[in-house]
């Protein structure tokens, strides 16, 4: 699905990432652990093509796209979840969706296209509480609200693989829960995500956590 080579990344002359490589198979949940400044967003941003300057391989869906804008990347299906959310605060719930639903004239990835209201429907589905404030604006909803306005958002783009960063962090324990829930059933129906992130309720159920240290990765855990 997605594997990452060597990959080295730069802020002017300052290196951020060192020869980093991983791997994400099809169905995967992989978590980036590491301290704050450890290289998790850089890595993420570097994957999706809004990163540093970068040197070495990113190959997704077989193909190799290191040096593909992040609307290319974005139109193969990478999904990319920011940690500042990125919202459109004076939107509604349902604007906000409706703003990133698939275009007509984008292509679908080995599935029978849906219309944007079956997409609508699947994301409230996963996501109950946003269906109850469909009319709400994204400025008057909690921070775990909002977290779960851009995961479904972004899951509107219909991605095969989720790249989010820090998606519990900051939020109450019990709308952790909801969004874990959540992602966990994404990656039941055969999502692909890498997810940085320190909370161990995610970790705990990931197929693999990879630790950066500075920059590098360091073990490779199995929970």
């Amino acid at each position: 699905m997605l594997e990452v080579k060597g990959l080295s990344a730069w802020y002017g002359a300052a290196q951020a990432l060192f020869a980093v490589s991983l791997r994400v198979g099809p169905g995967e949940l992989v978590v980036l652990d590491g301290l704050n400044g450890a290289g998790k967003s850089t890595l993420l941003q570097s994957v999706i093509g809004l990163g540093p300057n970068v040197q070495g391989e990113v190959l997704f869906q077989g193909k190799s796209i290191a040096l593909w804008p992040a609307y290319q990347r974005a139109r193969l299906g990478l999904g990319y979840v920011p940690e500042d959310r990125r919202l459109f605060a004076d939107l509604t719930v349902q604007e906000n969706l409706l703003v990133a639903a698939r275009a007509p004239w984008m292509p679908v990835r080995g599935q029978q296209r849906v219309s944007t209201k079956q997409q609508l429907e699947q994301v409230f589905a996963l996501f109950p509480a946003l269906r109850s404030m469909h009319k709400r604006r994204a400025q008057e909803m909690s921070g775990g609200e909002q977290q779960m306005l851009s995961i479904a958002r972004t899951l509107m783009t219909s991605p095969t693989m989720l790249l989010m960063d820090e998606p519990c962090e900051g939020i109450a324990p019990v709308l952790v829960e909801s969004i874990r829930d959540a992602l966990l059933q994404l990656k039941s129906q055969g999502m692909s995500l890498l997810v940085a992130e320190q909370n161990a309720l995610l970790a705990a159920h990931a197929d693999r956590v990879i630790t950066l240290v500075a920059g590098q990765t360091g073990a490779h855990l199995t929970p």
